[in-house]
């Protein structure tokens, strides 16, 4: 699994777990839901910045969106 497939995986599993829409999330990120849901089915190249934009709204660390999913 490539770290794009491990970040849209944990990021959809962490934002369902706190009980967020996309709409939601993107909203606590700053970024568009639309582009929020293509993150989460890894059709993004997503930035770095991003990545730590979308950890922060979840109250997470960017580690914790990259790690081998359970």
């Amino acid at each position: 699994m490539s770290a794009r497939e491990r970040f849209a995986k944990n990021l959809r599993a962490a934002r369902k777990a706190k009980g967020l829409s996309q709409e939601a999330l993107g909203e606590l990120a700053d970024l568009h839901p639309t582009y929020v849901g293509s993150v989460e089915r890894g059709e993004r190249n997503i930035s770095v910045d991003n990545m730590d934009r979308l950890a922060r709204a979840l109250e997470l660390d960017v580690v914790d969106l990259l790690r081998q999913p359970v």
